[in-house]
């Protein structure tokens, strides 16, 4: 498997994650799927092609992000594709004159500051394998357009996500690694909901396109349907 180019996808145990990490193990990667709970995590990984692997990680844990660093380090050593996929909704019941400060620090934890701390750590590593590439999991909330004030806490960090993206494309032009936020749609998972217009493999696919068979040169941009979307 040395000869394989190495996937690692966040919050890979279900819905949008797992399929994304289906589909690159299907196109011949070797896929490490991370999740909080290693028994789900372990379990999606067995249900995936032979050569995928699992490494428990809480992306709003800055030591559990360091552990699975060093757990994913001791068995390879170029990265070539993070796919920042781990995110929460928990804004049920709540709007932008209702929501606290502790949700809103909560939903950045996870979303946010959690996508660019796992870049962060794996960086070196990144910086190992030639042509690597940074998805973001994103969304049309996170639109300037898109923004709701019935979904605050999640609009907001996929919003300052996409900033995120922009920053680390400007920072990493130089070590030749392309970052860009994908919106997979309105997708039928525990988080979209039964009544979601897309299938999870509708929604899984720009992540794919990205990682796998976008040019190399396509960084610093916000995807859909694999075409360019607005800010």
């Amino acid at each position: 498997m040395a000869d394989k180019k190495v996937a690692l996808v966040t919050g890979g145990n279900k819905g949008i994650g797992f399929e994304i990490a289906r589909q690159l193990a299907g196109a011949g990667f070797r896929v490490i799927l991370t999740a909080r709970n290693p028994e789900a995590g372990k379990e999606a990984v067995g249900r995936l092609p032979a050569g995928a692997s699992f490494a428990a990680m809480d992306v709003s844990d800055d030591g559990s992000i360091a552990q699975a660093a060093r757990t994913v380090g001791e068995t390879v050593d170029g990265l070539h594709v993070l796919v920042n996929n781990a995110g929460i909704y928990p804004d049920q019941g709540i709007d932008i004159l209702t929501v606290t400060r502790d949700q809103l620090a909560q939903t950045f934890q996870t979303n946010t500051f959690g996508a660019l701390r796992v870049t962060q750590e794996f960086l070196p590593m990144l910086k190992r394998a030639e042509g690597a590439r940074v998805i973001n999991v994103s969304s049309g909330y996170g639109q300037l357009d898109g923004l709701a004030a019935g979904v605050p806490s999640y609009c907001l960090s996929k919003l300052t996500l996409n900033g995120v993206t922009l920053m680390l494309h400007q920072a990493l032009q130089g070590a030749a690694i392309s970052v860009n936020s994908m919106c997979p749609g309105w997708v039928r998972t525990d988080m979209g909901g039964a009544n979601a217009s897309r299938s999870v493999e509708e929604g899984a696919d720009t992540a794919f396109w990205l990682a796998a068979e976008a040019p190399a040169s396509l960084s610093g941009k916000f995807f859909r349907d694999r075409r360019e979307i607005s800010w």
